[in-house]
């Protein structure tokens, strides 16, 4: 990885019980049984990526907060997390404000999030890479998604196209 490329994950939240199943406000909806099964998943795929991440933000929303405290026990080093209340309801351009007031000492950012902000700030963000995955992500990005993407310069200067997807996993294929 050239010295000025830093690395962006974008995950989305395991699969939640749905909203007309439960009486609790969407902030606090758990995870449904195959979210408990698919984000531990998620965490060994990340681990496997090999991708190392100074730092993740997280949705304090239960079903994020629980989706990535599932994924963590994969990860050799896991980094410090935040629970920004700005990524629960936020868009996609939030999203990538957040990302762009990061340290620049920071070479990989994690953000758990919800759909559909974070599967527009992958599509957003997504400038180039092969082919295939850039054809699966445009199409689709189901809960316990994740999209590896690598962008040059500052988190300052992170701007709409100007990533390239490196990979992308998705629990069912």
């Amino acid at each position: 990885m050239p010295d000025s490329e830093r690395r962006i994950v974008v995950v989305r939240h395991a699969k939640a019980v749905p909203r007309e199943a439960t009486d609790v406000e969407d902030f606090e909806r758990e995870l449904a049984h195959r979210g408990r099964r698919d984000a531990p998943e998620a965490g060994r795929r990340l681990a496997a990526f090999g991708f190392a991440v100074d730092l993740a933000l997280c949705s304090p929303a239960r079903r994020t907060r629980q989706t990535w405290q599932l994924m963590l026990p994969a990860l050799a080093d896991p980094p410090p997390t935040v629970f920004d209340d700005r990524l629960y309801q936020a868009d996609a351009e939030e999203l990538l404000g957040v990302l762009g007031e990061q340290a620049d000492e920071l070479t990989g950012l994690l953000v758990v999030g919800h759909n559909p902000a974070v599967h527009e700030l992958a599509v957003g963000l997504c400038g180039e890479g092969p082919e295939p995955l850039v054809a699966r992500l445009g199409k689709s990005f189901p809960t316990s998604a994740i999209a590896v993407f690598a962008v040059n310069g500052g988190w300052g200067s992170l701007a709409w196209k100007a990533a390239r997807l490196v990979d992308l996993w998705t629990p069912r294929g």
